[in-house]
């Protein structure tokens, strides 16, 4: 048995029968955005993949106010601040540079093309599948010890918990405003560039509009997509 499925993209039969399946046009365009294909052949893989959006807030909602009271402990409020932005700041770039090079690292056939597929294609075949829109436990939790590993080596005790408390308030925004930018419909000036920036990426150029709750890294490294209201796509 196979662990996990092939991409509907792949040369699967199966997985090839369920998306003519799903374009047969008895189905429209939208309920296809909001598919849930099965991911893994394992009913228990394939449930853990799917992720309610409150999940994130229940996890790291607390972690991060048990760092934050942690690292006001053992510096002055004001270092402590300064360390909260600096572990937020870390997490844009850390957002940035993990889709821009890791989500969208796109092997054409094999393991590779598999393993793409499971960590982002999916959501780009299905963007608007509401139990994929957030990072599941079982790969947040082990990434998030890991990187605070790193952060605790590198900066010590006595500035890692404030740092961390920034990078995973950071991560929490972000998993929000994913999932915000998907299903509302923003009303604020700030909400709807960042929807319209994030559904170029999706819908126009994948090449472009990496950063989504931090889009001004785009504008640094050249790769804006611009929005839809009169502001010119950087080339």
């Amino acid at each position: 048995m196979h662990l996990f499925r092939m991409p509907p993209r792949g040369n699967n039969i199966a997985a090839m029968s369920w998306a003519e399946d799903m374009n047969d046009g008895s189905t429209s365009r939208s309920d296809v955005l909001r598919a849930s294909p099965p991911m893994f052949e394992s009913r228990l893989l394939d449930a853990l993949s799917r992720v309610h959006p409150l999940v994130p807030v229940l996890i790291f909602g607390p972690l991060i106010v048990a760092l934050a009271a942690w690292g006001f402990s053992l510096v002055s409020a004001p270092a402590a601040l300064a360390l909260l932005l600096g572990g937020y700041a870390f997490w844009t770039l850390f957002e940035y540079w993990l889709h821009r090079l890791v989500f969208h690292f796109e092997p054409e056939a094999g393991i590779g093309a598999r393993l793409h597929w499971i960590i982002h294609g999916v959501h780009h075949d299905h963007p608007n599948d509401p139990l994929r829109l957030v990072m599941p436990p079982a790969v947040s939790v082990p990434l998030g010890a890991l990187i605070f590993g790193v952060i605790y080596l590198l900066a010590g005790e006595q500035l890692a918990p404030a740092l961390g408390a920034g990078f995973f308030a950071g991560y929490l925004i972000y998993d929000m405003t994913h999932y915000y930018l998907h299903h509302f419909r923003p009303r604020g000036r700030l909400s709807r560039i960042l929807r319209e920036r994030h559904m170029r990426h999706h819908f126009q150029d994948e090449t472009r509009g990496f950063g989504i709750s931090a889009p001004y890294w785009d504008d640094i490294f050249g790769t804006s997509s611009g929005s839809a209201r009169g502001e010119p796509r950087r080339k």
